[in-house]
């Protein structure tokens, strides 16, 4: 009979404390304030008050469209301020947009965003919409910006977000996140919405993030940032990561509701210990991504 530790998952198989590892890792970089995170114990929450077959449902994203003149963005792209975006922007859902994520800080050791359907679930949502599981997609997806103000965010984007969803006639909302900002990002806009009466649900990677924001209703996928719609060039795990969510949306008793999403991204769970890991980085190797963090930072201010 195998022993309690055979049979027991490996000790780093749970999700990355996300908040206390970038905490230690700007840090390290020389930042002595620590970032405080969006914290609320409750939740505003909107039942769906139709089926989901009869729902217009509207697509969040904090990608960014791709700026031809802001340098590199293409998969593997290194993190670029410049094409970074400042407000809420729309775009068509009927076609497929050129979204890029080279701007924020997913997961660049473990995937490289070449899939947009892995942070983009739009062809998804119209294929559900194609066989009658929802509605239809609302004419415009949102882009939301990553914001680490929460007053900006609370302030002026979400407000902006909402007016727009009301002007799709949308019924609900689909909110999908990127890097750790993103994620405390949409929480608080999906917040927003859902006190406006908008039910919501996102769909992210980093759960201590989200469910420290309160979100109303939350699938989280164990997955490498830059995946919260699925895994990269797998068409079923895209598939089953939107219809999780769409179920979400649909059985949520109330608020503060996390799923689990059941697929793996490995048998191995050893990725979890890269992302932001100050303790694998040699010293020049810190001060070298204190300038190169300077750098952009200064790129981005440019931008405001």
């Amino acid at each position: 009979m195998p022993t309690p530790d055979e049979t027991f998952a490996p000790e780093d198989d749970i999700p990355i404390g996300y908040m206390a590892r970038t905490r230690a890792y700007y840090a390290a970089l020389g930042f002595e304030t620590p970032y405080r995170w969006a914290h609320h114990l409750d939740a505003p929450f909107t039942p769906l008050g139709k089926p989901l077959a009869e729902c217009t449902l509207a697509l969040v994203t904090t990608a960014a469209p791709y700026q031809p003149d802001k340098g590199e963005q293409g998969p593997g792209a290194p993190y670029n301020g410049s094409a970074k975006f400042l407000s809420v922007y729309s775009g068509p859902s009927d076609e497929m947009p050129d979204l890029r994520i080279s701007h924020i800080a997913y997961d660049r050791d473990h995937t490289s965003a070449a899939d947009i359907g892995t942070y983009l679930p739009l062809r998804q949502l119209q294929l559900a919409a194609e066989r009658g599981r929802i509605g239809r997609v609302a004419p415009r997806f949102h882009g939301l910006p990553t914001n680490r103000s929460h007053r900006a965010t609370t302030e002026a984007d979400a407000p902006e977000l909402l007016a727009r969803i009301r002007q799709d006639g949308a019924d609900a909302a689909i909110l999908v996140p990127n890097c750790p900002v993103c994620h405390q990002c949409v929480a608080l806009a999906a917040r927003h919405l859902e006190a406006a009466g908008i039910p919501t649900v996102v769909m992210g990677c980093a759960k201590d993030i989200v469910e420290h924001a309160g979100a109303p209703r939350f699938l989280f996928s164990d997955f490498p940032l830059g995946n919260s719609a699925g895994k990269p060039g797998d068409l079923d795990s895209q598939a089953c990561t939107l219809e999780l969510a769409l179920r979400l949306l649909e059985a949520a008793p109330g608020p503060r509701t996390t799923l689990g999403s059941p697929l793996r991204w490995s048998v191995d769970p050893s990725w979890k210990r890269d992302y932001s890991s100050i303790e694998k980085l040699a010293p020049d190797e810190i001060a070298r991504r204190r300038a190169e963090f300077d750098r952009q930072k200064r790129a981005a201010k440019a931008l405001a």
